[in-house]
């Protein structure tokens, strides 16, 4: 794509994710859109495994979408002129929520898909809160219109009531689906702009479609409907509020004047356009599409992206322009036979293949060797890249998720993607002594793909520990060992990822390092005060506080103190496992003019953080899970009972059609083979969701049985 590209075309881009809970129809609805806009001539099926984005063995096998995968098609607006569209797929399973969370933060807009049976689920939640966080503009579709117990008006209530500042527009409502509705009832759709019914026909795959008169029977519906639209409408958009009040003074009230405000009102993020159909059907996916190109943002109508000079601090921003300088961020990174390819949203400027950008946070310069277009595990090669492109890059060497990459005469950082903590862990080790090489390798590249896998050796027992979002994860991580990197590895049950954290504040409690070898030795004395203090997410575990008067410490000494801790603490409690939520003060200090050095100082650092938390009393803090369990009301009984043997807590019950919604908290480690549980506890007839929620203290014999004391 030219690097002098105009305002014109940048206003022709759109962005866009498709969210939404597991089995809602995400995968669907992108591969209808591929077919109508031509991207591909035969659509595949998520069932037979053959999906253009869900390309990796394991998701073929599963029916799932394990990871996020990019795809651009064309689409014509309203005017007749063209609109690249990038889309990104995400997965809607909670184990592997980092994909959406790091697509949402390079993202301009969003089509979040609910199911018309289930509505909004646990998932949704999570994703519509994620998109909230980067105020990413949004679209609802209600989609599986044509299966029994498909009811509009209770998703739409339900998007509005459960969803986080949420104000859906209705903008479409469905012709024949409703709560006593069968198989073959919904027929189509009514667009409440244009009071028209459209009709779609089967046998091109719905691409083509009537345009009706509304039904007579239907019209006060409809009627009813469009004066919702307009009421909300009038409430976000001043200007469409002295339209609409003039319109029922007698003065024309336009589509474009209704398409117009529809478009300012979801650009703040404020409202939603709410659309219906059923992709499995091929009913309503051109409609979205038109709704992506009219309402849903260009990068020109997001504001600059703003971060920081890396050097001074000072806060920098860079307009969507190919004048500013050149600006991205990495958000994925994927490892196959040919190297890392890094996945990169350009903000600003643009990028030519073989030049050298700097990655500002690690102060490094990176090679752009080879630039791509991505179209989910095909690449085509491009020789530049402008602003608003999500491309690939072959050739970077230490960049990872997260990370900046800009022009070097014009620095800026920006905002790292924040990922949740790994809750669940489990041993692994190779089966023969020739893997143990190559499982460290294989465990890096791994880590450099996925920001919420990680690993620790124990350095004790010499045991490989590795860590993830849930046991599905864990899995998949493990089967890619074994199928793409041919590693045969032994595994062990998995088990919680706890913390540790302390009961009460001490004060004044000494470290020390003292050494004499003859020659010159170690020497280092400090005093601090611990205290519990829960950090905000996305902070450091420890809040380090420097309160030393008169130089007893030579200031150049203090980033080796806070190191010092900041290692101890990593390194865990009582138990071993990471300690958080503390704050540590440095009061009072000693050092030697010739013995004293930073080494010394980490040593005693790390002596009086030990001694502190003995002092403290160590608190084992343990995941809780937030649960969603859907059942038939004959099963309730045996659903509810086994949870509360799970020490787990109801907080509400609700019902969704003819089942009822269970949503509890409940310990992790409760938890384990909780599926298979409840499909025995109500004939294979409930399902279930589990995402970590917080940690929370765990009942002290807990930590007892840990430490055996």
């Amino acid at each position: 794509m030219a690097s002098d590209r105009d305002q014109t075309e940048l206003r022709q881009i759109r962005n866009i994710g498709i969210i939404a809970h597991i089995d809602a129809g995400k995968t669907t609805t992108t591969e209808r859109i591929l077919y109508y806009t031509g991207e591909i001539h035969r659509m595949g099926d998520v069932d037979k495994g053959n999906t253009t984005t869900d390309y990796l063995e394991e998701e073929r096998e599963r029916g799932i979408t394990i990871v996020a995968a990019a795809i651009t098609c064309r689409w014509k607006d309203a005017h007749g002129q063209p609109i690249t569209i990038n889309i990104i797929d995400t997965p809607g399973h909670v184990d592997f929520t980092a994909e959406v969370e790091r697509s949402l933060r390079v993202l301009d807009g969003a089509v979040v898909i609910f199911s018309a049976v289930e509505g909004v689920e646990a998932q949704s939640e999570t994703v519509w809160r994620q998109a909230a966080k980067y105020h990413v503009p949004r679209l609802c579709f209600i989609n599986k219109m044509d299966r029994i117990g498909a009811e509009f008006e209770r998703v739409y209530k339900e998007i509005e009531e459960r969803l986080l500042e949420s104000h859906p527009i209705p903008v479409q409502i469905p012709v024949g689906a409703g709560p006593e509705g069968t198989m073959g009832e919904f027929q189509g759709l009514i667009d409440l702009v244009a009071m028209k019914a459209l009709h779609f026909q089967t046998e091109d795959l719905g691409s083509t479609f009537t345009v009706d008169e509304i039904p007579d029977e239907l019209r006060l519906d409809a009627e009813a409907w469009r004066e919702t639209m307009l009421n909300s409408l009038s409430a976000f958009d001043e200007t469409f509020a002295e339209e609409y009040m003039a319109h029922l003074d007698g003065a024309e009230l336009s589509e474009a004047m209704i398409h117009a405000a529809l478009r300012r009102a979801t650009l703040t993020g404020r409202a939603q356009p709410v659309l219906c159909g059923s992709s499995f059907k091929y009913v309503g996916v051109q409609q979205l599409l038109d709704a992506v190109a009219a309402f849903l943002p260009s990068p020109l109508d997001r504001p600059p992206i703003v971060g920081h000079h890396p050097k001074k601090g000072t806060g920098l921003a860079r307009k969507p322009s190919p004048a500013e300088p050149f600006s991205s961020l990495v958000f994925k990174v994927t490892n196959d036979a040919h190297g890392d390819l890094s996945f990169v949203r350009i903000y600003s400027g643009s990028l030519k293949a073989g030049t050298r950008v700097y990655n500002p946070g690690k102060d490094k310069k990176e090679n752009c060797s080879r630039l791509y277009h991505i179209r989910a595990d095909d690449r085509e090669q491009i020789n530049v890249a402008g602003t608003g492109d999500i491309v690939g890059i072959v050739g970077l060497k230490d960049s990872v998720t997260g990370d900046t990459l800009c022009d070097a005469a014009h620095p800026i950082l920006l905002e790292r993607i924040d990922f949740p903590e790994t809750v669940i862990s489990m041993s692994i080790e190779p089966v023969s002594s020739a893997d143990k090489g190559k499982l460290a390798d294989t465990l890096n590249a791994l880590a450099r793909e996925d920001p919420t896998f990680t690993f620790k050796v124990n350095e004790e027992t010499g045991q490989t520990l590795i860590s993830g979002m849930g046991e599905l994860h864990l899995e998949i991580l493990k089967n890619r060992m074994t199928r793409d990197y041919n590693l045969k590895v032994h595994v062990g049950r998995p088990r919680v990822s706890y913390r540790e954290t302390i009961k009460k504040a001490v004060r004044r409690v000494e470290g020390t390092c003292i050494r004499q070898t003859g020659g010159s030795g170690l020497y280092a004395r400090i005093t601090i005060d611990l205290e519990p203090e829960v950090q905000p997410k996305g902070a450091p575990v420890l809040h380090f506080v420097n309160k030393l008067k008169g130089g007893v410490i030579p200031s150049e000494f203090i980033p080796a103190i806070e190191a010092g801790l900041r290692e101890e603490a990593k390194s865990g409690g009582r138990t071993g496992y990471p300690l958080v939520d503390l704050k540590a003060t440095l009061t009072d200090g000693a050092y030697h003019e010739v013995d004293s050095n930073d080494l010394a100082y980490r040593f005693a650092a790390s002596d009086a953080l030990r001694k502190a938390v003995e002092e403290a009393g160590p608190v084992l803090l343990e995941p809780i899970m937030r649960i969603e369990v859907v059942t038939p009301e004959d099963y309730l009984g045996n659903v509810t009972g086994d949870l509360s043997s799970r020490r787990a807590l109801i907080d509400r019950t609700s019902t969704r059609g003819k089942l009822i919604v269970i949503d509890a908290r409940a310990p992790l480690e409760k938890m384990f083979g909780y599926s298979t549980a409840v499909r025995s506890l109500s004939q294979g007839r409930a399902s279930y969701t589990m995402e970590p929620l917080e940690y929370a203290p765990a009942p002290e014999s807990m930590l007892e049985a840990l430490t055996g004391m």
